[in-house]
């Protein structure tokens, strides 16, 4: 069952985005519990290379294993099967408005922006967050394209809808989460500065600290 929550209650200040590639050897459901104890508010999982079954059975066992919505990338199919949040998509994904047609409320979907023409295709889309990058240089999406900087997230900011949370993505850590906020991000979405720690807890607890901070 979808647990149901609502767009204006959903919590993007700090979306942890768990990805295999990144972790290792290490366990993902481990290590995304880890990081909702360090204060990450959602949990994106991110497995591009996995197949849908293998997909569909971790994301299960992070929705049973958080306290905290918990998004598939890219695979709508794969997060309804197990019985998560909501789905993140892309500009090559199914498009925002046809997803939603399709999954209503209280399915949640984000939606990824760094082109003012993917801020339009989007903007009518009824959508939960824009994430909005990448922002800085990053390993994690070598074919991300040029980083837009906080400029551009300024820019692409203000073209969402009135009341639109926007999130920050792209070689955010603690050093500069701050300034995203500061930027207008209601949060950030992060990957490498969570999963690549040593100590998950302790790397995710600093950068919410620093989000939390320039907040208020």
């Amino acid at each position: 069952m979808i647990h149901g929550v609502k767009r204006a209650s959903v919590d993007v200040r700090l979306i942890a985005i768990a990805d295999p590639d990144v972790l290792g050897a290490r366990d993902l459901v481990t290590a995304a519990r880890d990081a909702v104890a360090g204060g990450a508010t959602a949990i994106q999982l991110r497995m591009k290379r996995a197949a849908a079954g293998t997909m569909c059975r971790v994301a299960s066992e992070l929705v049973r294993a958080v306290s905290v919505p918990v998004y598939v990338n890219d695979r709508a199919d794969v997060a309804w099967a197990a019985g998560a949040n909501g789905v993140h998509v892309g500009a090559d994904d199914l498009p925002a408005a046809e997803l939603r047609a399709i999954a209503p409320r209280p399915f949640l979907i984000g939606v990824s922006v760094g082109t003012p023409a993917e801020a339009d295709a989007v903007r009518g889309a009824d959508v939960d967050y824009w994430s909005i990058g990448s922002l800085f240089c990053t390993a994690t999406k070598p074919d991300a394209g040029e980083p837009i900087g906080l400029e551009g997230l300024q820019s692409l900011a203000r073209l969402a809808p009135r009341g639109m949370p926007v999130v920050g993505i792209g070689g955010i850590d603690a050093s500069n989460a701050a300034a995203v906020i500061g930027a207008g991000a209601s949060g950030v979405a992060v990957i490498s500065a969570v999963f690549a720690a040593a100590d998950v807890v302790r790397a995710t607890r600093q950068i919410r600290d620093a989000v939390d901070g320039a907040l208020h």
